[in-house]
């Protein structure tokens, strides 16, 4: 399957999380929020942002949780959707599967291919996929840092609310954004 070649997308997703490990019983990480932006290789900008609210189903919202990301449970019971719906989101009006994605790390896609499995949907981004943290790590030489460091160590100030999906995408975008225009865009071109 092609590649779109005049982007990428950024997702970032913010999931259920406790102040303990393992977390409590009964309880495991799921994707509450996905937060999704676009860097557009052809005009050099950072648009689209954008949050959706998952509902989870198998854990709650903890209090911790909600200080973490301010993503609180009646927030997502009122405006959130179930994880199929925003998968069919993401193939349907980010055409994911067939667009090169990036995320800070490999957390989120390890969460998405796992809850995906867990449900029995499939998988709704394709193979191409772009971990900013590795990238910034070989060309920087700052191994495993958080991305708000990264943006720090960039000369870039952080827009917005860390640990909030959206936000956070925006950030990573910006990112991503500045290591093109420092390295040229072949840095993201070899990824497709």
């Amino acid at each position: 399957m092609a590649i779109r070649s005049d982007r990428v997308l950024i997702v970032d997703i913010e999931a259920t999380c406790w102040d303990v490990k393992p977390p409590p019983a009964g309880q495991q990480s799921e994707i509450i929020e996905i937060g999704l932006c676009y860097y557009d290789l052809c005009e050099d900008r950072v648009c689209g942002k954008r949050s959706i609210l998952v509902k989870p189903i198998v854990s709650e919202i903890s209090d911790f949780c909600t200080n973490l990301t301010s993503i609180t449970p009646e927030q997502v019971e009122r405006d959130g959707i179930e994880f199929p719906e925003a998968c069919n989101v993401l193939v349907a009006d980010y055409l994911a599967r067939k667009t090169l994605w990036a995320s800070w790390g490999s957390f989120d896609r390890k969460l998405f291919r796992k809850q995906c499995r867990r449900m029995g949907l499939g998988y709704p981004f394709g193979d191409k996929h772009m971990n900013l943290r590795k990238v910034f790590g070989q060309i920087d030489g700052h191994r495993r840092v958080g991305m708000a460091e990264a943006l720090r160590i960039a000369g870039l100030e952080f827009r917005g609310r860390h640990h909030r999906g959206h936000d956070d995408a925006w950030n990573i975008a910006l990112l991503l954004q500045h290591l093109a225009r420092r390295h040229g865009m072949d840095l993201i071109r070899r990824h497709m």
